[in-house]
């Protein structure tokens, strides 16, 4: 009850221990899918600890939509369970995570009977839209040089490495191009002094 407590300190007492009582946690290894496109959405994650990315595909193709950190929802998987369609994305963890999951058809109920917990999904949808308007942004506006350094950055932020481990090829996925594009710009951010490559890293150097 303390955990739930310190990670959503805003909710009823009545409804942190009906929480406590249906949800579960679970340890989930990096790397691993916990929701995909087309499944119907079931229980519903909060990220205790670690880190989860939620990504539209395309084929071989994936585009980054946002993070979900430490004491964040899916506002996603919240809407899609309220009216019970499938998933439109894909949620898989970036490190070794604590997620709680929480029964899609007793969060159903507790909007009712909880106005508190539409704070939790409130923000949660304030957050999301702010962060998809920029995604959108950078697609539209931004030259590749940008989007990929305004990515780096944004992944060192939530993951705390500075360097990064990825490959050129996951980031192109992520980012939605090819590899050889992401590996010339990488090559150009070096050449202006912002990036150094490492064998299996990158590292931020500076720069705006």
């Amino acid at each position: 009850m303390n955990r739930l407590r310190e990670s959503l300190p805003f909710l009823n007492p009545e409804l942190l221990e009906r929480i406590e009582e249906s949800s579960s946690t679970m340890q989930v290894p990096k790397g691993t899918e916990i929701l995909r496109e087309g499944q119907y959405v079931k229980v519903i994650p909060i990220v205790l600890s670690g880190l989860l990315k939620v990504v539209s595909k395309f084929g071989d193709k994936e585009l980054l939509l946002y993070y979900i950190r430490p004491k964040e929802s899916c506002i996603m998987s919240f809407a899609a369970s309220l009216k019970n369609d499938p998933s439109r994305i894909h949620a898989i963890t970036e490190e070794d995570s604590e997620i709680l999951l929480l029964p899609s058809d007793s969060v159903s109920e507790w909007v009712r009977q909880f106005p508190s917990i539409n704070t939790l999904f409130y923000q949660q949808y304030d957050l999301r839209y702010s962060e998809l308007l920029d995604t959108i942004s950078h697609v539209l506006s931004n030259k590749m040089d940008i989007r990929l350094f305004d990515y780096l950055k944004e992944r060192s932020r939530v993951t705390n490495q500075n360097p990064i481990k990825m490959s050129h090829r996951q980031i192109a996925s992520e980012l939605g191009t090819a590899r050889e594009v992401v590996s010339r710009v990488m090559k150009k951010l070096e050449n202006e002094g912002k990036v150094l490559q490492h064998s299996s890293s990158i590292e931020i150097l500076g720069g705006d």
